[in-house]
C-alpha cells in the first residue's frame, strides 16, 4: 500500500472511506496528481515516484494552520 497527501482549499469535500479516482498532471520534470473533480491536489513527484494506480481510498482528512490535508492510499 502507498500513501500520498493532497491538499484541499475547502472542508467537507470528502471524508475517510470515499473511493476516488486521481488525474495525472505533468510538469518538464515531475508529475502531480488531482483528486477529481478538482477536490485536491499534491506535491510534486520525481518520475521515480510516479503513481500507477488511478483509484484510491480517504483514509485521513485533518485541518491543520495551513489548510485541509487529505490521505489517500493506494494498492501499490
Amino acid at each position: 500500500m502507498r500513501q500520498m497527501e493532497f491538499k484541499m482549499e475547502r472542508p467537507g469535500l470528502t471524508k475517510v472511506g470515499d473511493r476516488l479516482k486521481v488525474t495525472e498532471g505533468k510538469l518538464p520534470t515531475s508529475y502531480y496528481y488531482t483528486i477529481e473533480h478538482a477536490i485536491a491536489m499534491s506535491g510534486n513527484y520525481a518520475v521515480s515516484e510516479r503513481l500507477s494506480s488511478r483509484e484510491g481510498v480517504v483514509v485521513d482528512v485533518k485541518e491543520t494552520e495551513k489548510g485541509f490535508f487529505v490521505t489517500m492510499e493506494f494498492d501499490e
